[in-house]
């Protein structure tokens, strides 16, 4: 396997009241989706009638963000087939909002499988900004909005990381973070009785979550060293850096056979 050889640069800075960038989780396997995703990635198994990653290209393009990047592993040329580089819907500009263009980070022909999220942002994000959003590619949630002016007040402050939590499904009782009152995500220890909410994947992030002292990996990710997320967002957590909201949208993590056609019924 050769790395491709790729020139880096800084992150670009949104102008003064514009949306920032997106990007898309789309490079996992499903292996509990089993037999489903053998021959299709699991952001294009459809819910309602449309794949579920399109679920949230709709709603940034709808909200006015411009661009997003979409990383892929497990059979992503399909989903660079689907949906191209630019995204408009089926509804002109997706219900009003603007055209979305579409890169694509495919970690799958580049490096032979998954970067995992941190090693996939991490790699994406010479095409993302300073600020931008994140979601994953095999969440439904579509009462989530990509409000600007959560955006906006996110660039303001000094926060690394603000994430939407949500009310624990039945698949994950226990929840990942806390949260205070005055909005900040907490780590809580094991022993700790105080209420958890499980992390829904929807998040603003900046770019230097991925820096030193969060995260070793060098900018781009030429190496493509794979990384889980949790453990930067856990660092920034104990500084204080991370605030969070609850979430009481429809969510699902469509993570089973089970939970896509209850979704379908």
């Amino acid at each position: 396997m050769t790395t491709p050889s790729t020139t880096f640069s800084a992150p670009t800075r949104a102008a003064a009241g514009a949306q920032p960038p997106a990007m898309l989780l789309a490079a996992g396997r499903g292996e509990r989706m089993r037999p489903l995703t053998d021959a299709t990635p699991k952001p294009l198994l459809a819910v309602q009638g449309r794949p579920l990653l399109e679920w949230h290209l709709h709603a940034l393009a709808a909200a006015g963000v411009r661009s997003a990047v979409v990383n892929t592993a497990w059979l992503g040329e399909q989903i660079g087939e689907r949906f191209g580089e630019r995204f408009t819907g089926g509804d002109g500009a997706a219900g009003g909002g603007v055209a979305l263009s579409i890169s694509y980070s495919h970690e799958g022909r580049d490096f032979g499988g998954a970067l995992e999220t941190a090693g996939g942002i991490a790699r994406a994000l010479p095409r993302l900004a300073d600020v931008f959003w994140l979601a994953a590619g095999d969440v439904f949630a579509p009462d989530f909005t990509f409000a600007a002016a959560d955006a906006a007040a996110f660039a303001a402050g000094d926060a690394l990381a603000h994430l939407w939590l949500v009310p624990n499904p039945l698949h994950h009782p226990r929840g990942d973070f806390g949260l205070s009152p005055d909005g900040r995500a907490l780590d809580l220890p094991a022993h700790d009785p105080g209420p958890r909410y499980t992390y829904s994947t929807l998040a603003l992030l900046r770019a230097e979550l991925f820096s030193a002292p969060w995260c070793d990996i060098p900018a781009g990710n030429p190496g493509g060293v794979a990384a889980p997320l949790a453990p930067l967002l856990r660092r920034a957590m104990a500084r204080g850096r991370v605030t969070a909201s609850l979430y009481t949208g429809r969510w699902t993590d469509v993570g089973t056979p089970e939970r896509l056609a209850a979704l379908n019924r």
